[in-house]
């Protein structure tokens, strides 16, 4: 076979030439991309589902994926409400990646398939080779409870645990970098050899994360509820210039706060320590004040601080609680009770530096849903945060973050911050369809997003508030801009419930009831539905309400209305936002 020569000493013009270069450069990478196309049709598929409720475990699911296809594996990331039960039953490799939700519940879009799975007529398991990564936060007394369940009934069903579930807390990185690095093998039949794409990026992990956050600028912080509130409700804004961050409405920014240091102060004196101990922490020696303030929590008693205490002090209510092993009855005890509240009614006991610190958790970043657009504010995060302000055990208590942020974060102060994506939680695609919000409190902040979004994209679809809090005089935040938006038809309907301007309370829930027929015609019409705020009461009330309200004015029975609302799921129509 001869070879063509288009060298420089060839006898081709230089148009020929640079025509006849590019046209093998184009030839080869279409084989490399053939040979790529063949090897990911042959390759052993590994599916990797992942329950989540705020984004996080999607993100490690694509993280095992990046991984999967070093070893030239084929993986198929899904959420859970993507798929039936029967075509999780056929898969042959299954890793599941899931978080837990509330007091030891499924994520929201894991519940249908776990219900699935957990009923009478669900199929077997028998040729699935399966592993866990469980996400959770040991403060919760049912950790990783989603994971375990998983685990648990996987095996019930006959499936095969390739490798050892894994729980992790808080600090969930490392943990899970071993986990993916461990199981991935083992899928693995160690036949296919990988075709490296140096055009594409192993890894979409951003540049900012939680081990290396992005000192922001805060620029506004302003109080929106009135001065006789009884509550107090700020609005921040905070810059992210420069930083080549981007987010979306419905994502949420996550904030790395320190602790105040009066608390700080206060627990150096109650364990009998005077804050200049040097203690190691990540290798370098730090003053126990200093650690204390920026590394640990110190207003939540961990689960081993509360022991300790019981164990040094003798306490007897609180050792005859733990005894008991009843959670309701010792989370009664402990409600409004921080760590110095522990420390203060056992004065008798103290700890060194070293001791004390062992007993606690890593401080951690706090989330909150993101109350701007980031089309309309590139370069800004706007969010809506109440201050956590109490009187319990005769003093004062403050949240850590909240009023971090209120108090502590100055002009010269730089904020950790990075973000967090929630892609269910999104604004329609398309700008035509209705779009039904519920946001009580400071659930109204990603709806004031949506609504930015919405006026930014010019969208033709109507917007449907549902906003509430205790009283309209005091508490009605961001009113002058919503009025400004019904003007102007961004919003298209503002529906309110505060619940103290009258003698009988009224809800968000209590207002759906009100406007039933009409829900449920927007829903009818394509329309999305969108919850944020309180998880334990407010969410459910309004889980119930629309229930109720697709059951009467759809003419449906109670089990063909709970699958009305499980269709709305699959099609990331229903989604919620709540904590």
């Amino acid at each position: 076979m001869k070879t063509l020569n288009i060298s420089n000493n060839a006898p081709y013009s230089d148009t020929q030439r640079a025509w006849l270069t590019g046209f093998f450069a184009g030839m080869h990478s279409h084989m490399l991309q053939s040979a790529s196309a063949n090897q990911t049709a042959n390759a052993r598929v590994i599916n990797i589902l992942y329950g989540t409720q705020t984004g996080t475990s999607e993100s490690v699911a694509h993280d095992a994926a990046n991984a999967a296809k070093t070893y030239g594996l084929n993986p198929i990331v899904k959420s859970m409400d993507e798929l039936e039960i029967a075509d999780m039953a056929a898969m042959e490799y299954l890793l599941i990646i899931t978080s837990t939700y509330g007091e030891g519940q499924m994520p929201d879009n894991a519940q249908m398939l776990w219900d699935a799975a957990t009923s009478e007529e669900a199929p077997l398991f028998e040729n699935t080779n399966y592993s866990i990564l469980a996400l959770g936060d040991t403060s919760y007394d049912l950790f990783c409870q989603a994971g375990i369940d998983w685990d648990q009934r996987l095996e019930a069903l006959g499936a095969t645990r390739i490798y050892q579930r894994i729980d992790c807390d808080v600090d969930f990185e490392d943990p899970a970098e071993n986990w993916i690095s461990s199981v991935i093998p083992l899928m693995s039949d160690g036949s296919a050899i990988n075709l490296i794409d140096n055009e594409s990026p192993v890894s979409n992990k951003p540049l900012y994360s939680r081990k290396n956050p992005f000192p922001a600028t805060m620029t506004l912080n302003k109080v929106v509820t009135a001065e006789h509130s009884s509550k107090e409700t700020r609005h921040y804004e905070i810059s992210i210039a420069g930083s080549g961050l981007s987010y979306e409405a419905g994502d949420a920014l996550c904030v790395i706060p320190t602790n105040c240091p009066e608390l700080v102060d206060a627990i150096i004196k109650a364990i009998g320590c005077n804050g200049d101990e040097n203690e190691p922490f990540n290798g370098e020696l730090m003053r126990l004040r200093d650690t204390l303030q920026s590394n640990f929590e110190i207003k939540l008693p961990s689960k081993e601080l509360i022991e300790e205490i019981a164990k040094r002090s003798g306490n007897q209510v609180l050792n005859e609680l733990l005894a008991s092993n009843d959670k309701d009855k010792l989370s009664d005890y402990l409600w409004g009770r921080d760590s110095l509240d522990l420390l203060l009614e056992n004065p008798k006991i103290e700890f060194s530096a070293a001791e004390f610190i062992a007993l606690l958790k890593p401080l951690q970043h706090r989330a909150y849903s993101i109350a701007s657009s980031g089309k309309m504010h590139p370069e800004n995060v706007h969010l809506t945060i109440a201050s956590v302000r109490y009187k319990s055990q005769g003093r004062e208590h403050k949240g850590v973050c909240s009023t971090y942020l209120a108090d502590l974060v100055g002009e010269s102060t730089k904020v950790k911050v990075f973000f967090t994506p929630n892609k269910s939680f999104r604004v329609p695609e398309d700008d035509s369809l209705p779009m039904i919000m519920v946001g009580p409190g400071t659930g109204i902040a990603p709806f004031r997003a949506f609504l930015q979004e919405r006026e930014f994209r010019k969208s033709s679809g109507q917007n449907w508030l549902f906003f509430g809090d205790r009283n309209a005089e005091t508490d009605f935040i961001y009113q002058d801009e919503l009025n400004a938006m019904q003007k102007n038809g961004v919003l298209n309907r503002l529906d309110l419930a505060f619940s103290r301007d009258q003698q009988e309370k009224i809800y968000v829930q209590d207002k759906m009831r009100e406007n039933g027929a009409e829900i449920f015609a927007w829903l009818e019409q394509g329309g999305s539905f969108f919850v944020c705020g309180d998880a334990y009461r407010m969410a459910k009330d309004v889980d119930k309400a629309l229930h109720d309200m697709i059951s009467q004015y759809g003419n449906k029975s109670v089990d063909e209305a709970v699958d009305y609302v499980n269709q709305l799921k699959k099609e990331k129509r229903y989604v919620r936002d709540v904590y």
